[in-house]
């Protein structure tokens, strides 16, 4: 995954979570305006330390942020959580209507 798409990313997560820029820079301990700087790439990369800060103080996880489809990120751990608690026949019987 490309540096922009990971900073459109970030950019979605604050914007759903309701934070200004100003408030996330806030919540993870960095100057007012690092992440008007980030999002406007202003030539710097955050570590993944501080990605990870921002997925968190957005109310998100790594996992959500790298997610193949973020838009669907909800739902699919929705699903998954589900197969989880079904028995083998059940999950054949899922399997068999999604091939269908």
């Amino acid at each position: 995954m490309e540096l922009v798409e990971i900073i459109e990313r970030i950019s979605k997560l604050r914007t759903r979570a309701n934070l200004s820029a100003r408030e996330l820079s806030l919540r993870i301990g960095k100057n007012e305006s690092y992440i008007n700087r980030l999002e406007y790439r202003k030539n710097f990369e955050p570590s993944i330390t501080v990605i990870a800060e921002i997925a968190e103080a957005c109310g998100s996880s790594l996992e959500e942020l790298f997610y193949y489809d973020i838009g669907q990120y909800c739902k699919d751990k929705e699903i998954i959580s589900l197969l989880k608690t079904c028995n083998d026949k059940k999950k054949k019987a899922i399997i068999d209507l999604l091939n269908s």
